[in-house]
């Protein structure tokens, strides 16, 4: 009985040791107003499309799939699918080259994929169901600027701080914390910054997936480039310096996913 009990409590300790290090991309608020967002800008064709694969399930629903999945096991095989590691310091060609030579999965390759999957009219309704869910949440991945930071630091879940006094990580924060620090729900999370400039929605729809990863890629890097280390208290100085950059990358992500799904089914 007694080495029972030991075994469970190592167990356990085990599993809070690894919690720090298992956050995801936005928290399921963020990805619900990116999904919010593009619902605002898809057309007729699309959402008609999107109703025959996911019935009532709307984008912003759809859009958490990929994470909650994760609690079976069959689909393990996604883990690697949300983020692309990335060295420090790298030039926007030497950030091309990477993504173009990486074959292992990441963020960049397999949305194309399933993009592709979802143009295929071969693909079968599962197929399509699937890809387009992954499309949903990817999209929103892209955005989150730690998903494409170090392997070192394992996108910074290994950068232990607080927040509000409470032990957090710096991937945390940025996928949940300073989203859930508005307090507002995720409709109304979108009507306070779904307002982008016409200038602002056509440059952002201009964009190569490429180009998304190295505009996330460049924020990851002045978030490293503010000296942010373990054991350092974040607040409310670090909300005020952020939340618009948090806000932008939401917005963009929206409108993107907009842009890449009428493109699907133009």
């Amino acid at each position: 009985m007694k080495k029972s009990l030991v075994l469970k409590k190592i167990t356990i300790v085990l599993m809070l040791m690894y919690l720090p290090f298992t956050s995801g991309a936005w928290g399921v608020l963020g990805h619900r107003i990116v999904g919010e967002v593009a619902d605002h800008y898809i057309n007729a064709k699309t959402r008609k499309a999107i109703q025959q694969l996911l019935g009532t399930e709307s984008l912003a629903m759809a859009a958490n799939w990929a994470d909650f999945i994760k609690s079976d096991t069959s689909y393990n095989y996604l883990s690697n699918w949300h983020y692309v590691n990335l060295p420090a310091d790298l030039t926007k060609p030497a950030v091309f080259s990477f993504l173009e030579s990486e074959s292992g999965p990441n963020i960049y390759n397999k949305l194309n994929e399933m993009i592709t999957v979802l143009k295929n009219q071969k693909s079968t309704a599962e197929q399509k169901k699937l890809a387009l869910r992954m499309v949903i949440h990817l999209v929103g991945d892209l955005h989150q600027p730690m998903h494409t930071a170090r392997k070192e630091d394992l996108g910074g879940n290994k950068v232990f701080v607080t927040w509000f006094g409470e032990k957090s990580n710096l991937h945390r924060v940025w996928d949940e914390s300073l989203i859930n620090f508005q307090q507002l729900s995720y409709t109304e999370y979108t009507k306070a910054i779904n307002h982008p400039s016409k200038a602002e929605f056509t440059t952002w729809q201009k964009a190569s997936l490429k180009e998304c990863v190295f505009e996330s890629y460049e924020i990851c890097n002045k978030i490293y480039a503010t000296g942010i280390k373990s054991d350092d208290k974040l607040s409310y100085r670090y909300n005020f310096d952020w939340i618009d950059t948090v806000n932008q990358q939401l917005l963009k992500g929206g409108v993107r996913l907009a842009k890449i799904l009428n493109d699907i089914y133009i």
